[in-house]
């Protein structure tokens, strides 16, 4: 077993036509503590997606996805992932031939992981399996932490949210009083209750909130 990479539990999705690699990846990805979950073909795949079978969302998540098969393509496939939104949350790994580099390399450059070459190295697969896995689980925390930030920041009446904008401009209260023609007192009491409900304690903590999460 590989040990150069640290193992992250989760779904890995193995998309080929072909009956008896599926069930040798099945087979290697079991050996190594993985949960394999083949599909005989993109549309399948797909069809699962969105009938709501499938979520890619709810756990690390990699595409092991064949290039060329028939009816739906690999590429194809990954093209309705990305105009989803769902390559990042879901990593994507190509299997290629030869032929197929140059396409591969290109699909890479918009948002998948990685490519591999047949015929290719059991535990470097693995491993580079583990590496996706590992993103995978990164990108879903960081697109939870923007949605529980959504969520805070619609609980915030519209003085608060002004109140907040200013304070992450590094405003002063009495500034914030003067811009929004209020009370200092009543600045300190909108500002305590924007960082109890956005549960920060400073206004530095908020904006690197804000900003980590793409929305400062």
């Amino acid at each position: 077993m590989s040990s150069r990479v640290t193992s992250t539990p989760g779904t890995v999705h193995l998309v080929d036509d072909e009956e008896v690699v599926r069930d040798a990846l099945a087979w290697l990805l079991r050996s190594r503590r993985l949960l394999p979950e083949p599909h005989p073909s993109a549309d399948a795949f797909w069809s699962r997606l969105e009938a709501g079978q499938l979520r890619l969302d709810d756990g690390p998540c990699c595409l092991l996805l064949d290039m060329r098969m028939p009816g739906m393509s690999g590429m194809a496939l990954f093209e309705r992932l990305l105009e989803r939104g769902w390559v990042g949350p879901a990593q994507v790994i190509f299997l290629t031939g030869h032929a197929d580099v140059a396409t591969a390399v290109a699909a890479v450059k918009r948002g998948a992981f990685d490519f591999v070459e047949k015929p290719f190295s059991d535990n470097g697969l693995v491993d580079r399996i583990q590496e996706a896995l590992a993103r995978s689980a990164a990108a879903q925390a960081e697109a939870g932490e923007r949605a529980r930030l959504h969520r805070l920041l619609g609980e915030l009446t519209e003085r608060e949210q002004e109140v907040m904008r200013l304070v992450v401009q590094g405003r002063a209260n009495k500034q914030i009083a003067d811009s929004l023609d209020i009370s200092v007192r009543t600045v300190e009491v909108h500002r305590a209750r924007v960082f109890d409900k956005m549960n920060v304690r400073s206004a530095v903590e908020l904006a690197n909130a804000l900003r980590d999460a793409g929305l400062g």
